[in-house]
This record gives C-alpha cells, sequence and structure tokens, in this order.
C-alpha cells in the first residue's frame, strides 16, 4: 500500500487520531527532501528485546516518517531473526509491513560481511560473495540502495585500489537488479572524504555513490576516543557529488532543540546547494536522550531546516 493510499484508507476507518496519537496523517511532506529513519536510531530498544526488528515500519510511522533504512546486522549479529526464519520470509515479511504502515523502504546497510578493500583476492571475493545475497535482498523488499563499508588495507594508496576495484565489481552485479551501491564514511580511511571521493572517481559508474554520514569522521581511533578527525563540513561537501542517500546523524540537543555537536543549518545548507533532493535519514546516537526522544528531537530540527 502506498503512503497516499494508506492515509486514506486510515482516515477512512477514523483511526488515525487513536491508533497513531502523535501525527498528522493528513499534512503530507511538501519540501524537496523526505525524512526517513535509520533502525541503528532504535538499536538499545532492539538489542535488549523491548523492540522487534520487525516491527521497525511501525515504529516509524509512530514517528510520521515516511521510509526506512535497514541494518542488516539488527537481524543477524544482534537478534537470532535469520536463525528462525529464511532471508526469503524476511523479506516478505518485511514488504508486507512496510505496505502496511505505508512506508518506503529506503536502503540497507549491510556491516559484517567481510573485507572489500583487500589486496587479498580470496578475501575480496568472499565479500564480494557475501554481499550478493543481499543484493538480492535488498531487490526483494524493495530497497533501491544498498551501503557497504570498505574496511581492509591501512595503507592509503592500497585501500584506494583495491576499494575501486570490489567496488566496481559489485556495482556492476548490482546494476542487474537496479541496485545502487553507496559507501558510508564510517571509521578509518573511509573517513577521509578525500580518499573516498577519488574511490568514487575511480569506479565512476552511476549506481555508485556515498553516503555521507553528518559525524562519522574519525579517522584514528573510535568516535569515543578519536585521535584524529577529518573536518565534518569539508567532508560532507566532498562526499556530497556523490550523495544518493544522507545521514543525519545527532547525539546532543540544548533548550532551543539545536544539535550541541553538528551544525546542522551548516549541514543542510551543504546538503542543500549539492542539489540533493533525496531522503534525509535520522540516526541518533546520543545517550542523554532516550532513543524516541532523540528521533524526535531530530526530525524537528530536520523540518526547520528543509
Amino acid at each position: 500500500m502506498k503512503r497516499r493510499n494508506f492515509l486514506s484508507a486510515v482516515a477512512t476507518a477514523g483511526i488515525a487520531t487513536s491508533v497513531f496519537p502523535n501525527t498528522n496523517f493528513m499534512k503530507l511532506n511538501s519540501s524537496k527532501f523526505k525524512i526517513s529513519l535509520a533502525q541503528w536510531s532504535l538499536h538499545k530498544a532492539i538489542k535488549s528485546g523491548k523492540l522487534s526488528p520487525l516491527d521497525f515500519a511501525k515504529k516509524a510511522r509512530s514517528f510520521d516518517i515516511d521510509g526506512i533504512e535497514f541494518v542488516s546486522g539488527l537481524y543477524t549479529n544482534h537478534t537470532d531473526i535469520l536463525k528462525r526464519m529464511s532471508m526469503d520470509n524476511l523479506a516478505k515479511e518485511l514488504i508486507k509491513r512496510s505496505d502496511d504502515y505505508g512506508i518506503d523502504n529506503v536502503l540497507i546497510m549491510i556491516d559484517s560481511q567481510g573485507h572489500l578493500a583487500t589486496s587479498n583476492k580470496s578475501k575480496m571475493s568472499e565479500a564480494i560473495n557475501n554481499h550478493k545475497r543481499w543484493i538480492d535482498f535488498a531487490a526483494r523488499i524493495g530497497c533501491k540502495t544498498m551501503r557497504v563499508n570498505l574496511n581492509g588495507e591501512k595503507n592509503k594508496d592500497k585501500w584506494i585500489e583495491y576499494s575501486s576495484k570490489s567496488l566496481t565489481q559489485l556495482c556492476l552485479i548490482a546494476k542487474k537488479d537496479k541496485i545502487n551501491i553507496i559507501v558510508e564514511n564510517h571509521g578509518g580511511l573511509s573517513s577521509n572524504a578525500s580518499y573516498l571521493a577519488k574511490v568514487m572517481k575511480n569506479v565512476n559508474l552511476d549506481n555508485c555513490g556515498t553516503l555521507p554520514d553528518f559525524g562519522n569522521f574519525c579517522v584514528k581511533g573510535s568516535p569515543k576516543n578519536c585521535n584524529e578527525w577529518y573536518d565534518k563540513y569539508v567532508g560532507v561537501e566532498e562526499l556530497m557529488p556523490y550523495a544518493h542517500a544522507v545521514s543525519a546523524k545527532s547525539y546532543h540537543f540544548d533548550e532551543n532543540g539545536d544539535e550541541t555537536t553538528i551544525d546542522f543549518k551548516q549541514m543542510m545548507d551543504i546538503v542543500k546547494k549539492a542539489g540533493y533532493k533525496g531522503y534525509v535519514g535520522i540516526e541518533y546516537e546520543g545517550n542523554k536522550l532516550s532513543e524516541d526522544e532523540g528521533i524526535i528531537a531530530t526530525k524537528k530540527l530536520l523540518e526547520k531546516l528543509i
């Protein structure tokens, strides 16, 4: 069921305000941007068992969000979903639930499927084969885009070379299913935006792109204990020409509803300047607000800016 039909059905049944009291279904977003929700924003609830990853679409609808971004690990590593059901049955279930709530399945983020940026031919081949099944899965659940990680080599030049090689192969495979393959700045060398932009130029395929994340620019260490940061505003600007999606990472908010660690206005100005008109995904990773509160705060801030 498409969003428009879903809204009509809810309104006709007269249950919009009783089932979803915090939403305004009849107010469609006329902005050139749409807001989606990254499943990682709910990883604490999912890992604790408070929220089933199968209920992601329902949860997104409770925030009046129209698009969702799946995280593979929340069905494989952090829950036993794929031990209890096949990928085929999971795909059917996710499609049904998204249709039931009028949700667009925007993209899926793939983790822990091997090193794509490695000089070891057998390991690269294994990683590519591991990602193939997720390309098929993305197509079956209606996602047009799949995010991958470029892990492996630690030397800059080798990382660029082998990232370009594996990504080219993966994009050519995905092209048959009309799936975009995108790379997020997700730690290590991938968080150096100039290096990742070089990979994009090398691959030069229309279904290859980036997922600029507002916050993931730690190039040495971890985000909680980072030894070297890449300038986040420069980084997003360098990645936007190749963007197929955007991740609005958020952590903390002040009393005015502004994010205190990232200048969202500056970030969204960069996004607008690039001519981007797709989904902007909420990815809340703070610890002062609950996950629900952080999602709501990020959504309100984005709505002011887009």
